[in-house]
C-alpha cells in the first residue's frame, strides 16, 4: 500500500505503509521501488534534530577501515535529508538492513530464530564470532571518538556470516568542529549505572553494554542481571538489579535465577574474568570496567585453535575447551530444551558418565576469588582494530586419536608382512 510523498535531497520518493518499525522517537518506512533504501521519519521533527542529522552527513565514519569482501556497512548512517512537500524537515534516508539477509541481535537468543534464519553452522562458535565482531565494531567507533550510546540487542543486526551493523545512528554521540552532540538515549536493560542516573553516553557506558551483550549471546540469551532478588517481593526490573549491583555472575546468592540458567563458567576463562570485572568492581568504578579492546583480545583468545571443543554427541554443540564435558547437553537433560537443535529426543547421560565429570566443570579463571588469580592488567594496543571477520565457523575435519593411528600402522605392517611371506614362501 502506498503512502505519503516525500523528498530525499530533492528527489521524490513514495513511502510504503505500514512502517517497518516504530518507536518513541520515529518510524522507519520502506520506499516504493527501492528495496535497498528506507526512510526514518521523526514523530516530532524539529530544528535540533535537523541540525544533528546535517552534521552527521558532513562526517564519514569508518570510511577508511578495511572490510571483508561482501561485508555490509557497520553503520546505518544517514544518506540524505528527507523533507515534506512543503520543504519542512521530516527525517533522513538510510540503507535498508531489513529482510531475510539480516536479523536483530536479540533474535539470536532464540533457538527457533537461529535455526530458521541462519545456516547449520550457527553453533556456539558462530555466536563467539559474532561477539568478536560486536567488540570490533565498538572498538572501531571508539577509535574514531564516536559513542554508540543506545547500545542494545534491538539496535544491532547481523547477517548470515555474522557481520554486525548498528542501526540507530542518530543516537550516536560525536563532535563536529568542536560542537558536541552527546548520546542521550539509552535502553534501561543495557544501561550502565551512571546512565540510569542521567549521565550521557560514553565509551565506558558502551563497554558496559558490550559486556552484557557478549554474556547474553554466549549463554543462550540470559541477562547477567536477571533474576528476582531474594530479599524482595516487589516486581523488580533488570535495571533495578543493575542499580543495586545484583548480578548472579558476581553475587549468585543475591537473586533467584530462572530455571535452566547456565553457570557463568560456561564462558572461557578470559571472558569470565572480564565479565566478573564488568559486573563487579567495574559496575560503579568506570576505571575498572573492561574496555572493548580488552573484550576483543579475550574473544580472539577464546577462538584460537584448540580453544573450542566440538561435542561428539549432538550436532551444533560446541563449547570452551576449559570444560570437561558439554554444558549444552547437560542443560538439555536438565530442562528438556536443546539450545541449538530442533526439539527431538534429548540424549541421556551416557553409561559410565555418572560421577566422572558430568555435569561439566571448569578450570578456575583468572580473577576468581580463592584462586590467587588477578584480572589482566595489560594495556590494550592503541592501534586500529582489524576488520570484522565472518563468524561462520570452519567445519573441522575428523580427528583420529593417536592410539588408533598406531593400531592402523601395526595392522598395515602385519598385512604387508603376510603378503611378502606368501610371495616369497615358494622361493
Amino acid at each position: 500500500m502506498t503512502g505519503r510523498k516525500v523528498f530525499l535531497d530533492g528527489q521524490p520518493l513514495v513511502l510504503l505503509a505500514p512502517p517497518l518499525g516504530s518507536g518513541l522517537e520515529a518510524a522507519v518506512h520502506p520506499v516504493e521501488g527501492d528495496g535497498g533504501l528506507v526512510v526514518k521519519l521523526y514523530h516530532q521533527p524539529d530544528a535540533a534534530r535537523e541540525h544533528r542529522v546535517r552534521r552527521m552527513l558532513a562526517l564519514n565514519p569508518l570510511a577508511d577501515r578495511p572490510v571483508d569482501g561482501g561485508q555490509p556497512p557497520e553503520l546505518a548512517w544517514p544518506v540524505g535529508i528527507v523533507q515534506g512537500t512543503d520543504g519542512g524537515f521530516l527525517g533522513y534516508g538510510m540503507k535498508s538492513f531489513a529482510g531475510p539477509g539480516h536479523i536483530q541481535l536479540m533474535a539470536l537468543f532464540s533457538r527457533e530464530q537461529r535455526l530458521r534464519r541462519f545456516p547449520a553452522e550457527a553453533d556456539w562458535r558462530f555466536l563467539l564470532g559474532i561477539c568478536w565482531n560486536l567488540a570490533f565494531m565498538t572498538a572501531r567507533l571508539h577509535h574514531e571518538s564516536l559513542v554508540v550510546g543506545d547500545f542494545s540487542a534491538k539496535n544491532v543486526v547481523v547477517d548470515q556470516r555474522g557481520f554486525a551493523t548498528f542501526l540507530d545512528c542518530d543516537s550516536i554521540g560525536f563532535t563536529h568542529r568542536g560542537e558536541p552532540f552527546p548520546a542521550t538515549l539509552h535502553t534501561p536493560d543495557y544501561a550502565a549505572p551512571e546512565r540510569l542516573l542521567g549521565a550521557p553516553g560514553s565509551t565506558s557506558s558502551d563497554d558496559f553494554a558490550l559486556a552484557v551483550l557478549v554474556y547474553q549471546v554466549l549463554t543462550a540469551g540470559y541477562h547477567p542481571f536477571g533474576g528476582v532478588p531474594r530479599d524482595s517481593e516487589d516486581d523488580v526490573q533488570i535495571s533495578d538489579n543493575i542499580k543495586a549491583s545484583r548480578s548472579f555472575v558476581v553475587r549468585p546468592e543475591s537473586v533467584i535465577k530462572p530455571r535452566g540458567v547456565l553457570d557463568p563458567t560456561v564462558l572461557p576463562p578470559a571472558l569470565l574474568t572480564l565479565a566478573r570485572q564488568a559486573f563487579g568492581p567495574g559496575l560503579e568504578d568506570t576505571a575498572q570496567r573492561p574496555t572493548s579492546r580488552q573484550w576483543l583480545a579475550a574473544l580472539a583468545e577464546s577462538r584460537e585453535e584448540g580453544a573450542i571443543t566440538i561435542c561428539p554427541r549432538r550436532p551444533r554443540h560446541a563449547y570452551g575447551a576449559h570444560l570437561t564435558s558439554c554444558p549444552w547437553c547437560h542443560r538439555a537433560e536438565a530442562t528438556g530444551h536443546d539450545a541449538f537443535n530442533p526439539s527431538e529426543r534429548t540424549p541421556q547421560t551416557p553409561p559410565g558418565m555418572a560421577g566422572t565429570g558430568w555435569p561439566p566443570t571448569a578450570t578456575p579463571p583468572l580473577g576468581v576469588a580463592g584462586t590467587g588469580g588477578s584480572a589482566p592488567t595489560t594495556t590494550p594496543s592503541t592501534a586500529e582494530p582489524q576488520p570484522q571477520r565472518s563468524a561462520t565457523p570452519v567445519q573441522p575435519g575428523f580427528s583420529v586419536p593417536e592410539w588408533l593411528k598406531d593400531c592402523v600402522k601395526a595392522a598395515l605392517f602385519v598385512v604387508l608382512w603376510l603378503i611378502m611371506h606368501d610371495l616369497f614362501s615358494d622361493w
